[in-house]
């Protein structure tokens, strides 16, 4: 079976105006020549591809199929085309990198700066979003590495091991809960809490969680960072959640205390995911070699 990227384009414009003529025209051809190269899509497949209906032309089910994977493919073409135009401007490689929270703010910085300070031609298109988004970004091509919890169902993607997450709570040193070395969630609920900001994946995850445990979390304040979190944590505006690391990073310069939270979702391992390893381009192979040797030792398996 083979279709030319002139018969997609052709389709999906057809499809896009309602009519062969209007597609045609948008094509810049013949309505004849626009006629036969359909009918000619028809017969490889040998199946209708576009019925005519009250709104004018519709695709059948098979015509639905075949606009889908159209789409992707002339996305793909663009894309390709795109990132090689940046070689003509000397650049080596363009990689598309979404991450959660924890791995954008706790983990990634230390381990991709070497990376990109040792390839001076390398472009990393960096995203913060949730693991759920993450995943499907990767699954439909729109990200080619992704970081996501390995809690989050991943489907048929591969994953590789990168970190662990660690969440705990945080509270004013000499605070009644600073002689607690562990703590549910639930136990806490009824304190207010130094958020992060409106619409942050991190803050939505707790936001979800205190929902699930039947007390939405009372938020005084909302901040960008978990450092400005622990700085309003220690004036006493509330408790705080942050990632562990995040703690340790910060330890001796705030007068806070943390206490392990014992909930299942707050001990979270970080995986690299992708589609095929194998398939990658050679630079985003070797961004994930060094990811997972830089934060764990184990080396990348296939």
């Amino acid at each position: 079976m083979r279709f030319d990227l002139t018969d997609l384009r052709l389709f999906l414009l057809v499809l896009e105006t309602g009519s062969i003529t209007h597609g045609a025209a948008q094509a810049n051809m013949s309505l004849p020549s626009a006629s036969a190269r359909l009918r000619g899509m028809e017969e490889v497949i040998g199946l209708p591809l576009l019925e005519r209906g009250r709104r004018g032309v519709e695709p059948t089910p098979a015509g639905d199929t075949l606009a889908h994977h159209a789409k992707l493919v002339l996305s793909q073409i663009e894309q390709m085309q795109g990132e090689l135009g940046e070689y003509s401007k000397g650049l080596e490689a363009h990689i598309r990198l979404w991450a959660n929270t924890a791995a954008m703010t706790e983990f990634l910085p230390k381990a991709l700066a070497p990376f990109l300070a040792g390839r001076p031609n390398v472009i990393v298109n960096l995203k913060e979003r949730r693991s759920v988004e993450i995943v499907k970004a990767v699954s439909s091509g729109i990200a080619e590495i992704g970081i996501i919890s390995s809690a989050v169902d991943h489907g048929t993607l591969q994953t590789f091991p990168f970190a662990t997450d660690r969440l705990v709570l945080v509270v004013p040193r000499g605070n009644a809960l600073a002689e607690h070395r562990r703590i549910a969630f639930r136990e806490v609920l009824g304190h207010p809490f130094v958020g992060m900001s409106d619409g942050n994946p991190f803050q939505e995850l707790l936001c979800d969680q205190a929902t699930l445990a039947g007390r939405p979390l009372s938020l005084r304040v909302r901040m960008r960072t978990f450092e400005d979190v622990c700085h309003m944590v220690e004036h006493g505006v509330g408790f705080g959640i942050v990632p562990q690391a995040a703690v340790k990073k910060f330890r001796g310069s705030f007068g806070i205390h943390s206490i392990v939270l014992t909930d299942g979702w707050a001990t979270r391992n970080l995986a690299l995911c992708v589609r095929q390893f194998d398939t990658l381009p050679r630079y985003a192979r070797d961004l994930i070699k060094h990811l997972s040797a830089c934060v764990q030792p184990a080396s990348v398996k296939r």
